[in-house]
């Protein structure tokens, strides 16, 4: 699994960070701003491209796009679609985004015409496929994980921009325990972990963090089918040695309101984790790092923030969401959750 890393989309990435830690610097504080709601869809796909560029999708074979940061939204119900989840997405651009369709028969599906037409270009029909994120390291490389099929995770791959997917074999796919599998509550439960390496995390009866090389236990709340890890984001501290610093975030999502061992932290690969001296306020289904010092977390009962690199979290919002992104090319943050609901992250 190697591949090619996007120096121009770190420097840049870099660059804005700074400039939005200047405008924090100056005593603003987060504030979600509503965009779009009342639609009839559940909002688990999001893909941030840039400022302006943004996609969404979710369940009734619904996919939302805006090309002007939110203002306006074009929406689409997926032609022999209509009754599916499409519960991750990733976007290019503007006209070009690949979508995923759940379980059995699991589809995958890319447009290059700005929504307006669709291709399948994946599909399994095996008995108990169900496919919970997808992750791209960039525009052509990607990967997408399932929950397990006789005893090992689902994986497959695609390094054409995901025209066209190939499965990884069988007997090397990571093996799963009896009750184990991912959580496709915001397309963020496998991350890219460098130029060549992805990891995921796992729930329900156990819950661990896979690497290429090893399975890793996670102190999470976990050993009911509604429990453990729904979510890691992974930040590149080059100035660091070691590098990377990792977040998981997740609970129990029957008792969204519990803080009970629903986030940790690791500086080290895994190989120690650290609660939050305030942990997010409930179950939480999307972390996203969007700088050393800031993490922005959501769940059923609302969002979160940290200011000080995960050791305490402030609630911004009692308002429930899905999933939160910031954008891969610029310092825009954006939410979407249950009832067609869009946000953004805005500064007063």
């Amino acid at each position: 699994m190697f591949m090619v890393s996007n120096p121009k989309k770190i420097f840049l990435s870099m660059l804005l960070f700074v400039v939005a830690n200047c405008i924090k610097g100056q005593g603003h504080s987060p504030v979600i701003e509503m965009l779009t709601s009342g639609t009839n869809t559940s909002l688990r796909g999001l893909s941030v491209v840039n400022d302006n560029v943004v996609w969404v999708s979710g369940s009734n074979g619904t996919v939302g796009r805006t090309t002007n940061a939110g203002k306006n939204w074009k929406w689409f119900t997926v032609k022999g679609f209509e009754k599916r989840e499409f519960r991750d997405i990733e976007a290019f651009d503007g006209a070009t985004a690949v979508i995923m369709a759940v379980d059995e028969p699991a589809y995958i599906l890319k447009t290059n015409d700005g929504g307006e037409s669709w291709r399948v270009v994946y599909e399994n029909t095996s008995k108990g496929m169900f496919l919970d994120a997808m992750e791209f390291w960039n525009e052509q490389s990607g990967i997408v994980i399932g929950d397990p099929v006789d005893g090992r995770f689902f994986i497959a791959r695609t390094f054409d921009g995901g025209s066209v997917w190939n499965e990884i074999p069988f007997e090397n796919r990571p093996t799963a325990d009896t009750g184990e599998a991912c959580f496709a509550a915001s397309g963020t439960n496998i991350r890219a972990l460098d130029r060549d390496e992805a990891v995921f995390v796992s729930g329900g009866s156990r819950s661990r963090l896979f690497t290429r090389t090893s399975k890793i236990e996670l102190p999470i709340i976990q050993g009911t089918e509604s429990t453990g890890a729904n979510s890691i984001s992974v930040f590149d501290d080059y100035k660091r040695k070691g590098g990377k610093r990792m977040i998981v975030v997740g609970g129990d999502f029957k008792i969204d309101s519990s803080s009970k061992k629903n986030c940790f932290l690791t500086s080290d690969h895994g190989k120690s984790w650290y609660a939050p001296k305030v942990p997010p306020h409930g179950y939480r289904s999307c972390v996203e790092f969007l700088s050393k010092q800031d993490i922005l977390t959501c769940g059923l009962n609302g969002v979160d923030y940290s200011f000080d690199s995960g050791r305490t979290f402030n609630l911004i919002s009692r308002e429930g969401f899905h999933v939160c992104r910031i954008a891969k090319y610029g310092p825009s943050i954006f939410l979407a959750g249950n009832n067609g609901r869009v946000a953004k992250v805005v500064w007063k």
